[in-house]
């Protein structure tokens, strides 16, 4: 087993891969931010040369994503080249495409031509991918899953009862809903063609580079439905496409086909398992939504949950006879309704709502702060137990607001764990007001700077309950003035 490597010597790893590939030091190493995944990412510039750094322990994973950016590129696919890989093969450098995704795009746009034409092109380099490199790929080169079958379908399906609809109180008929959910995947198991399925096509994973589409993040390829990649594409929650996007899209895709001369399909065939696997798509962000959100308490994936909703409901409206298995539709129709999408709805402040949380961060050397509320009371967590990045250099003149403090925190000390605990007594007390028509709660973190860890635990639970519970949330840092940042920020 390999040896826990700490940020700083990551650091120090990718930075030496950047040395001797370019054969200069870098002058400026940023961590760029993560989500789900336990690899980390470094952007590593010594002027205007820059370069990713990356670190994942996983080497099995590794080696398949070296494996199809090969692939890939022997294709003219465009996706990063890899320059240099670490001899243990858990460090690796890659071209810097820039940050512009095609959903960050999409945000700022909207709807307009323009981010349709980066559609387009996402597509068709897809179907390039899915039925021209897939020819050649050597399917077990694949991480974790060779393929797309029954069992893995089944295990989507079963992401999504335990993850989701079990942490809500709907009730079904739970042996009948396995039985159900056991013949669904034997069906879609049995869907034809069978290609090479990129399993995570969505627009946080195609970059803008140049006018070009790249994809990154296709560590999780293998065989299996192709329609899958286009139903994660176009029915991405957060990206809500217009319905005649999705159409103009899916007939751009099958364009493609016949320009690539794939060889001839049914279409009406095609377009059927396509809707299928919108359905399983859909069901399995609602399952990593709630592991990531619900469980987790990942702000990020709790906001998830209104707009896949939404597109739940849209769906089944479309699609009357799908799924065919009525104790299923039964549950998704529930899963999906009005009531649950207001639980999640934070697009806007209900009238009712009077509580407001005051969140601060604070330095137990300047003592504890004083309740200024009408009521008194409130929380006051102490942070001191946690490892403390400020110990080191690398950190100690910057914040709990920096990207590389956070994944300090996050990966090398207890503080998940901690904020865990903190989530579930805050919430208590926020469920409670809100019932109650309190309009005041005071939560407090502390620890010895007031510069790391409680900034960092302050803006977390921030996030938390504005993206929960959708109620107004102030965050003060009552030490910031007198934190210690690097002498250049501080001149002039």
């Amino acid at each position: 087993m390999a040896t826990v490597k700490s940020s700083a010597q990551i650091i120090s790893i990718v930075e030496k891969l950047f040395e001797d590939h370019f054969g200069k030091k870098p002058d400026k190493t940023e961590a760029l931010p993560v989500s789900g995944s336990d690899r980390r990412y470094y952007r590593i510039s010594a002027g205007n040369t820059t370069a990713i750094g990356t670190y994942n322990n996983n080497v099995a994973e590794n080696n398949t994503y070296f494996y199809f950016t090969e692939l890939f590129r022997k294709h003219e696919i465009d996706v990063p080249e890899v320059y240099l890989i670490n001899k243990d093969r858990r460090a690796y450098l890659q071209q810097d495409i820039g940050n512009t995704s095609l959903y960050s795009l999409l945000k700022k746009e909207g709807f307009t031509d323009n981010v349709r034409k980066y559609y387009h092109k996402s597509l068709a380099q897809l179907a390039k991918l899915q039925w021209i490199a897939g020819r050649d790929a050597d399917y077990k080169q694949c991480f974790a899953a060779h393929q797309f079958n029954e069992k893995a379908i089944m295990a989507d399906l079963l992401y999504f009862k335990y993850y989701f609809a079990d942490l809500h109180d709907i009730q079904y008929d739970k042996i009948l809903l396995i039985s159900e959910m056991e013949l669904l995947s034997k069906d879609l198991g049995r869907v034809q063609p069978q290609m090479l399925m990129y399993r995570d096509f969505q627009s946080r994973n195609i970059m803008l580079h140049k006018d070009k589409v790249y994809f990154i993040d296709f560590q999780g390829c293998m065989q299996g439905p192709p329609q899958y990649d286009i139903a994660s594409l176009l029915w991405q929650a957060r990206a809500q496409l217009p319905d005649n996007w999705k159409e103009d899209l899916l007939n751009g895709y099958i364009t493609s086909l016949n320009e690539l001369h794939v060889p001839r399909m049914d279409e009406i065939h095609f377009r059927r398992g396509y809707s299928q696997f919108v359905l399983l798509r859909l069901l399995q962000l609602l399952g990593a939504y709630g592991f990531r959100g619900l469980l987790q308490h990942k702000a990020l994936f709790i906001s998830s949950i209104y707009p896949a909703l939404k597109s739940l409901e849209a769906f089944l409206s479309d699609h009357p006879q799908l799924p065919s298995y009525p104790e299923f539709r039964s549950l998704l129709e529930k899963i999906s309704s009005k009531e649950m999408q207001d639980r999640y709805a934070n697009n806007k402040q209900a009238e009712n709502v009077k509580l407001n949380v005051q969140i601060s961060s604070f330095s137990y050397k300047d003592g504890m702060p004083k309740e200024k509320g009408p009521h008194g009371g409130g929380f006051v967590f102490d942070c001191r137990a946690i490892l403390n990045p400020g110990r080191y250099v690398a950190y100690k003149y910057l914040t709990g607001n920096d990207e590389i403090v956070k994944q300090f925190l996050e990966r090398e000390s207890r503080m998940p764990e901690f904020l865990d605990h903190v989530y579930a007594l805050v919430s208590l007390n926020v469920e409670d007001y809100l019932a109650r028509g309190f309009e005041q709660l005071s939560v407090a973190f502390g620890c010895t700077g007031g510069q790391h860890r409680s900034v960092y635990a302050a803006e977390q639970l921030g996030n938390y309950l504005s993206n929960r519970y959708n109620v107004p949330v102030t965050i003060t840092h009552l030490n910031e003035k007198k934190w210690i940042l690097h002498p250049e920020e501080t001149e002039g």
